[in-house]
This record gives structure tokens, C-alpha cells and sequence, in this order.
């Protein structure tokens, strides 16, 4: 098993997208435009995703960043998506200590099989939001290749997502249970959403 990555530097990758394309309140947050075509843009885009209002509610804050590029959307997204995932991943990973003194052996198990699929699903959406960076750069290939390793990533960290939350079905119903279960759900609307507006972009077939 890996052994668990400082937050602070998923972070900085996750979001250096960001700030690099908007400005900044006083205590470094990016700020968001809620107004115009750019926001309007977000909305239609978001009405294509399966939870269009959790996309809407998570990205339209970064307005001012995305303007009305698709390519810009789907690295909000990703970024937004990698934040989520690792701060569940974080606390599952808690969880995997408290685990190992548990007498529900098949709980433990599913506790710990659970992180091992969140860090392989953090690890699959940075590779994602990198990908995503370098498209357009020189050297970086051509934009079809590229989008098909972020789509084929962005999947994977889906199916790892959904296969945490698997391993719970033969587990007794508990808090741990709901909890973990609960929070996994939540994350994977956010990569469901991201994957949506990646798959959008790639048919456009131009970066």
C-alpha cells in the first residue's frame, strides 16, 4: 500500500491551473464571475453531466477562469474532482488504522481495500489534470492521443471509485459503513461530471 501523500501538495497541483487564470481575493482564493455568457456557458455545459447541479454548484465560481472553453471546464473539473477525491482518500486512510484493532475482520478489509482504491484513483485523475496541461504544448502529441489517456485515466479512477464502494456490500451495516460509503458517493458525482465535460471536449476533436 502506498503510503499517504501530504494534502497540501495535491492541492497546489490540483489548483495551479486555476490560479493561473484567475485573480485572487485577499486570502488567496480564486474569485469566480456569476454573471454573463461565461456562466451561462458552465450551466449548458453542466446540463450534459449526469449531477448537472453539483457541476454547476462546484464550477461556476471559476467563471472568470473558464470563460467559454471547454478545454479550461474539463481542467476545473478535473482539478476539482482531484481535491475531493483526496480528502476522502485522507480519511478513509484514518479510518484503515482504526481498522486494524477492529474485530470485524471483513469491515477492516473493506476499509483498507477502499483506500487502495482511492490512492489508485487520486494517482489516475493527477495524471489527468497533467495530460490535460500539456495539451497544445510542443512535443506533447496529438490532442486525440492525449484526450484518450485522460478519458481512459478519468474512467479508471471511476471504476476504482465505484469498486471502494463495492467492497462494502458484504459488510454489516454500521457507521463506518455509511460514512465511507456516503462520502465515496458523494466524490463520484464530482468524476462522473469531470469525465462528462472531458468526454464533451474530446468530440469537439480540437484543443
Amino acid at each position: 500500500m502506498r503510503t499517504q501523500r501530504p494534502l497540501l501538495f495535491f492541492f497546489a497541483i490540483a489548483f495551479s491551473i486555476l490560479f493561473a487564470t484567475t485573480t485572487a481575493d485577499d486570502d488567496g482564493s480564486p474569485t469566480g464571475s456569476y454573471g454573463g455568457d461565461s456562466t451561462d456557458f458552465i450551466r449548458s455545459s453542466c446540463n450534459t453531466t449526469l449531477y448537472p447541479d453539483v457541476c454547476f454548484t462546484s464550477l461556476s465560481r471559476y467563471a472568470n477562469a473558464v470563460q467559454q472553453n471547454p478545454g479550461q471546464l474539463a481542467r476545473v473539473a478535473i482539478a476539482v474532482s482531484l481535491s475531493k477525491v483526496h480528502r476522502v482518500a485522507s480519511y478513509v486512510s484514518n479510518l484503515t488504522r482504526e481498522a486494524d484493532y477492529s474485530a470485524d475482520s471483513r469491515a477492516a478489509s473493506a476499509i483498507h481495500d477502499c483506500f487502495s482504491n482511492l490512492d489508485d484513483a487520486v494517482d489516475e485523475i493527477r495524471g489527468s489534470l497533467k495530460q490535460m496541461r500539456q495539451i497544445g504544448a510542443a512535443g506533447g502529441g496529438s490532442f486525440l492521443f492525449q484526450m484518450s489517456n485522460v478519458q481512459t485515466w478519468m474512467s479508471a479512477a471511476l471504476t476504482d471509485e465505484e469498486t471502494c464502494t463495492d467492497g462494502f456490500q458484504d459488510v454489516q451495516d454500521c457507521p463506518v459503513k455509511t460514512q465511507v460509503c456516503d462520502k465515496v458517493s458523494a466524490v463520484k458525482k464530482f468524476t462522473s461530471n469531470a469525465l462528462a465535460l472531458v468526454n464533451g471536449y474530446a468530440n469537439r476533436g480540437m484543443p
